[in-house]
């Protein structure tokens, strides 16, 4: 079973918005079994729009389209949809009693004839109930495919996919499994896991799909087992896992989406009772956002100081002038005394600090763009580490993020 996203509006083609429903749309549709044939979208024309349901008539079983439905007039699907299906709008009586109830009970107002126009559906369409807002769904089948049309609001779209379609599609469609697993993986780059683990990627069965997801300092592996036997899939992804794992499990940290490495490491810290400070310099907080994305944080994360300037690493931190004076803002001695300083200030086990030249200009300091120091102090050691990350600024700092909580994983697994 295949399927087609489309998103409609002008927004998104200028950059205005980003379309993040094509992907909340695309995950819940591949959990039951159906294929993202493709994901587009188009402006907010009429003859856009028409050419677009013509072309991908009869080449999918189902096109999901999100946006053009609401009060305004620049919300056209529905009078598109009549156009395209020959059919005319007519009130819903049930959604017409919703939208009302919901603008004088929840906005304290009477509705206005615009409210009221949201229960116009075309008469062949089978309605979705929108419980949390006011334009309902639709549900439109037309020789072999179904068209349906959900509002662009994230929230409106989430509730009617979760309550009405993917109900609605279990129901009425045979669909194979299609069962993902990922493997996280820190510390090598792409092409340097793909040469490890060669030999057991070419002896994957048919399938079993491998896929390389690369970001800064991580590689997700995602492997996809696609048939009609759930158990002979569950039990083939498990093999392979298992088998990869004994190749390089040296740089596995966790296992699907959710097990990342600031995960990972609340985990450890949690079980271990140990906590953690930070002094960023040229990471800007984004250690700390990371670590505190993770609920519970609280526990083991006490907190930290961004001292962009010099004059916060003298001033807040107690970084001697003499000792930036001899070898600079970015050295290997500016970030110890950092990292000594926020893990006594705290009272914490560990502490990180950084301090780079992340670029494009080079600040108080002479070293090469890219350059970052990173500093762990641990309960009986520091440890500091000088790295080039290249360009751009942007890489430099995702890089310099992610290398830190790998050398605070490696620490906390030697007291595992």
């Amino acid at each position: 079973m295949k399927a087609t996203i489309v998103t409609i509006g002008d927004e998104i083609l200028i950059g205005q918005i980003v379309d993040t429903n094509s992907g909340y749309i695309a995950k819940s549709l591949d959990k039951i079994g159906v294929e993202i044939n493709e994901m587009i979208s188009i402006s907010d024309n009429k003859k856009h729009i028409l050419d677009t349901f013509a072309k991908l008539q009869n080449t999918v079983d189902v096109v999901i389209i999100t946006g053009g439905l609401g009060p305004t007039k620049d919300d056209i699907t529905k009078k598109t949809f009549c156009d395209y299906f020959e059919d005319e709008l007519i009130v819903d009586i049930k959604v017409e009693k919703h939208v009302i109830d919901l603008i004088e009970r929840v906005m304290n107002r009477p509705a206005s004839q615009i409210n009221k126009d949201q229960a116009l559906v075309p008469s062949k369409c089978t309605v979705l109930h929108n419980q949390v807002g006011t334009a309902p769904g639709m549900w439109i089948k037309k020789e072999d495919t179904v068209f349906i049309s959900l509002p662009g609001v994230p929230y409106e779209m989430k509730y009617l996919v979760e309550h009405e379609i993917i109900p609605k599609i279990v129901r009425e469609y045979k669909r194979p499994y299609i069962i993902h697993k990922t493997i996280i993986t820190y510390g090598q780059g792409e092409s340097l896991v793909a040469e490890r683990i060669e030999d057991w990627e070419n002896n994957l069965p048919d399938f079993i799909k491998l896929a390389y997801l690369p970001a800064p300092g991580r590689v997700r592996l995602r492997l996809s087992a696609r048939g009609t036997d759930k158990e002979k899939l569950e039990s083939a992804l498990l093999d392979n896992v298992n088998s990869l794992n004994a190749i390089i499990s040296d740089i596995i940290f966790g296992f699907d989406d959710d097990e990342t490495i600031e995960v990972v490491l609340g985990k450890l810290m949690t079980k271990h009772n140990k906590t953690v400070a930070l002094a960023e310099s040229c990471t800007g907080g984004k250690i700390a956002q990371l670590l505190t994305s993770v609920s519970g944080a609280s526990q083991y994360f006490k907190g930290g100081v961004v001292s962009y300037a010099t004059e916060v690493k003298t001033d807040i931190l107690g970084v001697p002038q003499s000792v930036i004076d001899q070898h600079t803002v970015v050295s290997s001695e500016v970030a110890s005394a950092m990292a000594l300083r926020i893990k006594k200030m705290m009272n914490t086990d560990y502490a990180i600090a950084t301090t780079g030249n992340a670029g494009p200009s080079k600040g108080d300091s002479s070293a090469e763009l890219g350059t970052v120091f990173i500093a762990l102090a641990t309960p009986t050691a520091l440890i500091v580490e000088e790295f080039n990350f290249g360009q751009p600024r942007e890489k430099v700092i995702d890089r310099a993020v992610i290398k830190s909580l790998e050398l605070l994983h490696k620490e906390i697994l030697k007291i595992v």
